[in-house]
C-alpha cells in the first residue's frame, strides 16, 4: 500500500514539475516577446513620446481622451497632442514639427504625401459635416433646405443671415470655402464673420450671436447639451467628412520619431484601434461620433 502511495506521489511530483516548467517557459516567452518589442522600438530610435498634430475636432469631441490612454497602456508610448486646424497641422508636418498627422482634408493630405512630406496616407475614420443654426432658424433653412447644403448656403447669402466661419484653413474651413464656390457665391459683408478659431470656439460664437456655422457632427454632439443651436442641414453627400492618418517623413530632421509614428498608425488601423473608434460616443449619444473605415 505504501509502495502504491509512493508511486502516486512520484507521479504527482513529476506532473507538477512539468506544469511548472511549462508555465515558466510561457512566462519567459512572454518576457522575451516584451523585451524583443522594446528592443525593436529602441533600435528604431522610438522613444516613449510621440508628437501628434491633429484637428480640433478630434480633441474637442473627446475622442483622443478616450483612445490615447489605451494606446499608452498597450505600447508605453505617451502621445503629446497639438490640436489645430488641418491646414496648420499639415504645415507642422512640412516643418518637421510633428511625428504623425491625423487630419481631414483628403486632397490636401494626398498633396502633402505627393510632395514628399509624408510617407503614406491611410483612411482612418469618417463622420459628416452639419450646418448649425439658431433654434428659431431665422433663414428657415431647416424648412427649405434640410438636406441640400448648396441651397442652404444660398438662402443664408441672400438673406445675409449671420454666418460664423472658422476662417483658419482647417478641414472644416476648406469644406466651407469649397461649398461657397460650388454654389457660385462670394460670402462677404457684415453678416459673414471669420473667427480664426477652432471648432468648439466657433460653435460657441454662433450660439451666442444667433448665427449659422458649418461644423463636424462629433464636435457639435459633444457640446450639444449646452447649446441652443440645432442641426438645420444634414445628409447631403457633399458633407461627407473623411479623416486620414500620415507619418511625417523622418528625413526632415533627426527629431522625428518615425518608429513610434509607425507603431501608432498600425495600432490605430488595427482591429482594436478601429473598435475603440467605432464605440466612442455610443454610451452618451446613442451613436458613434466617428465611423472607422481603415482598409
Amino acid at each position: 500500500m505504501r509502495i502504491k502511495n509512493r508511486k502516486s506521489l512520484l507521479i504527482c511530483t513529476f506532473m507538477l514539475s512539468l506544469i511548472l516548467m511549462f508555465t515558466t517557459a510561457c512566462t519567459q516567452q512572454e518576457v522575451d516577446i516584451e523585451v524583443e518589442t522594446a528592443t525593436e522600438i529602441s533600435n528604431n530610435n522610438a522613444s516613449n513620446e510621440l508628437l501628434l498634430s491633429t484637428t480640433t475636432s478630434t480633441e474637442n469631441s473627446g475622442l483622443l481622451d478616450y483612445i490615447l490612454p489605451v494606446f499608452k497602456e498597450d505600447t508605453g508610448i505617451e502621445v503629446k497632442v497639438v490640436a489645430v486646424g488641418t491646414g496648420a497641422a499639415l504645415q507642422n508636418g512640412r516643418d518637421g514639427n510633428a511625428d504623425v498627422l491625423m487630419v481631414h482634408a483628403k486632397d490636401a493630405e494626398e498633396e502633402f504625401v505627393a510632395d514628399g512630406h509624408g510617407i503614406e496616407r491611410f483612411d482612418l475614420m469618417y463622420n459628416d459635416f452639419v450646418l448649425l443654426g439658431p433654434s428659431d432658424d431665422p433663414a428657415a433653412i431647416k424648412t427649405k433646405a434640410s438636406q441640400n447644403i448648396l441651397d442652404a448656403f444660398s438662402f443664408i447669402h441672400d438673406q445675409e443671415a449671420t454666418f460664423i466661419s472658422r476662417g483658419d484653413n482647417s478641414g472644416t474651413h476648406m469644406m466651407e470655402v469649397n461649398l461657397w464656390k460650388e454654389a457660385d457665391l462670394e460670402p462677404n459683408g457684415k453678416w459673414y464673420l471669420e473667427a480664426g478659431q477652432g471648432m468648439g470656439a466657433v460653435i460657441e460664437m454662433a450660439d451666442n450671436m444667433l448665427g449659422y456655422t458649418l461644423s463636424d457632427r462629433a464636435t457639435y454632439l459633444s457640446m450639444m447639451s449646452n447649446l441652443d443651436l440645432i442641426v438645420v442641414t444634414e445628409g447631403d453627400e457633399r458633407l461627407f467628412n473623411q479623416y486620414g492618418i500620415i507619418a511625417v517623413d523622418p528625413n526632415k530632421n533627426n527629431q522625428i520619431n518615425h518608429a513610434a509614428a509607425e507603431i501608432f498608425i498600425e495600432w490605430m488601423l488595427s482591429e482594436k484601434g478601429q473598435g475603440l473608434i467605432g464605440e466612442f460616443g455610443i454610451d452618451t449619444f446613442g451613436e458613434p461620433l466617428f465611423i472607422p473605415n481603415a482598409k
